[in-house]
């Protein structure tokens, strides 16, 4: 049995508390919030759970394995660090820290003292994404082209960081979960309407090897909620609609191929495949509930997470370098 303490039980919080107290491998002991309302309503609901205001009693308590880290992203490093000095594996919230710097150390830290750290990157753990990753895996798409993503709606605007680190890392770790290379650049745009000095509308471009483009768009001033990402293959490409009830992956049939004449340098021709659109059925499932099993098989065996601290760490350099490209009008920088 693994004994959790919950840092955090506001917005996603009591998903964490949720998910954990159904888990027959763990018991959530203590949760630690600073507003005495959102402990009352754990109270309420998990009368078995002790609360306290003061995250150092979970931190220093003798009898909790694991804290999860559901707090806002400029304190993820400060209790991360804490809770691995006095010995216990930590599940962190995403983005894994503010910057890369801070999940370097975080990293390193857990190395030396044989931890486990995982990063709540809860779309990995989707049917989708999983489909996603075999089809890549089992090379049927064939060879990556491109990875194109809109993530946007009406809010919610954050008031401690802009809309990439808000939406974006969702996209930014489906990339590196899918995608068999490391990033090896980023360019970004984006524009603050409000006057907070926060973008709440961006784009970013990710370059890869072998000619691999990923494109995100993310947005917080769009009439609409769209949730869609475009994969292209040399053999297949795939439409990923996170909002459709049914047929949330659509897999077409369709590209191109390049021919030579015999003239190859001028007369290049290009003929295009169109065949048949397939929608694999994806079972239901609740995402939080595989990952949080997951995370208890990992503490519990020493395996390495699905979503580790140095995915983490690839999310949050992406992040950093595309806010240090927007202060630069786009400016390509280096990964």
């Amino acid at each position: 049995m693994l004994n959790v303490g919950i840092v955090g039980v506001g917005y996603w919080g009591p998903n964490i508390v949720r998910n954990f107290s159904a888990n027959k491998n763990t018991n959530v002991l203590m949760v630690a919030d600073l507003k005495q309302d959102r402990l009352d309503l754990i109270e309420s609901n998990y009368p078995t759970v002790e609360t306290t205001r003061d995250v150092k009693d979970i931190i220093n308590h003798p009898k909790i394995d694991a804290v999860a880290i559901c707090t806002p992203v400029f304190t993820h490093y400060e209790i991360a660090k804490a809770a691995l000095e006095a010995g216990k594996h930590i599940l962190i919230e995403k983005p894994m820290t503010s910057t890369s710097a801070q999940s370097e150390e975080l990293i390193n830290l857990a190395e030396q003292k044989n931890l486990t750290i995982m990063v709540d990157h809860t779309f990995l753990f989707t049917g989708a994404v999983r489909k996603i990753k075999e089809m890549v895996d089992g090379g049927e798409i064939g060879d990556i082209y491109y990875f194109d993503s809109v993530r946007v709606n009406l809010g919610l605007f954050q008031h401690d960081i802009n809309v990439i680190w808000d939406l974006a890392p969702h996209d930014i770790s489906i990339m590196d979960f899918i995608i068999p290379h490391k990033a090896e650049a980023v360019s970004a745009t984006g524009a603050d309407h409000v006057g907070r000095g926060l973008e709440d509308v961006a784009y970013m471009t990710v370059y890869y090897p072998n000619n691999i483009i990923a494109h995100i768009h993310v947005n917080w001033l769009s009439p609409v909620k769209i949730r869609q990402t475009l994969i292209g293959g040399s053999r297949q490409m795939i439409v990923w609609d996170d909002n459709s009830p049914s047929e949330k992956i659509k897999i077409y049939d369709k590209g191109i191929e390049v021919i030579k004449t015999q003239d190859q340098i001028y007369n290049t021709l290009i003929q295009y495949r169109t065949g048949d659109m397939i929608s694999p059925n994806i079972p239901p499932s609740e995402a939080l509930a595989i990952e949080m099993a997951h995370f208890v098989d990992c503490v519990t065996n020493g395996k390495k997470p699905i979503s580790d601290g140095h995915l983490g760490h690839a999310v949050v350099k992406i992040l950093e370098s595309s806010e240090k490209s927007i202060k630069n009008r786009g400016k390509e920088i280096l990964l």
